[in-house]
Order: C-alpha cells, then sequence, then structure tokens
C-alpha cells in the first residue's frame, strides 16, 4: 500500500468542505508530475490533506475511493482525477515548520518538492506525520 500527500488552498477547498460534502472529485491537477501520481494512487490508499499558502499544515486524512478517470474539468483526455472521502481530522495539526525542523522528514517530498500538489509519502514519513499528530 502507498500513502500520498494533496494540497489544496483551504479558501478554495479546504479540509471542511471536504468533511461536508463527504467525497470529493480531486481534479484540476495540472502538472505532469502530479499526474503521475494521481495515475499511481489505488482505492482504499491513505491520502494526507495538507492547507496550502494558509496555514501550511497538514490537517486530515482521506482515502482514495475512485482510481484515476478522466479529469471532468478538461476535455483533454491526458489529464485525470481521484475520488477521495475524509478519514478523520487529526487531532492535532502538522506544521510545515514542525516536517522542515523533525530530521526524519527532511527527504519528504513536501520538503524538498515543495510546489507539487500530489505527491507521495513513504511508510516511514506516514508514521511519523501520524506520531507528530498525536494519533496511533
Amino acid at each position: 500500500m502507498s500513502y500520498w500527500l494533496v494540497k489544496s488552498e483551504p479558501n478554495v477547498y479546504g479540509w471542511e468542505d471536504l468533511i461536508k460534502e463527504k467525497q470529493t472529485v480531486w481534479s484540476g491537477v495540472r502538472n505532469y508530475a502530479a499526474r503521475i501520481h494521481l495515475k499511481a494512487m489505488k482505492k482504499g490508499e491513505e491520502v494526507l490533506f495538507y492547507h496550502s499558502n494558509e496555514g501550511m499544515e497538514i490537517v486530515g486524512i482521506a482515502k482514495v475511493i475512485k482510481e484515476f478517470y478522466q479529469d471532468p474539468t478538461t476535455e483533454d483526455i491526458n489529464w485525470v482525477a481521484v475520488d477521495l472521502k475524509p478519514v478523520k481530522k487529526l487531532k492535532k495539526p502538522v506544521t510545515l515548520t514542525q516536517i522542515k525542523s523533525d530530521k526524519r522528514l527532511q527527504e519528504m517530498a513536501l520538503v524538498r518538492l515543495g510546489r507539487l500538489s500530489v505527491q507521495p509519502v513513504t511508510e516511514k514519513e506516514w508514521k511519523i506525520i501520524i506520531e507528530l499528530a498525536g494519533e496511533k
């Protein structure tokens, strides 16, 4: 099983929007590397939900409920979307500052490739984030 991180500005689409809607189409991604990651996501895999620009913190865990298909926001068949649903809000958000200051997370894509909107998370990184969030 793989783990992932998706980024969204909370004033555009935040964690609370996902909670309210109960699921969403993760669409509108127009980055080639992010598209590769969307295509690699499998049903049931867990996803860290990161608030970018405002907050700059991981706030929740979502799950992939539908694997990639053509992005409904474009007619270009090369762009894809996945469907996500919320799993849980983290007890404590994990800030970008915390992540950058934790030596164990120096190789995390969020630190190295800050602008990438969909990125892989290793199992080790996942466990550290969960620990920092006060989860079991």
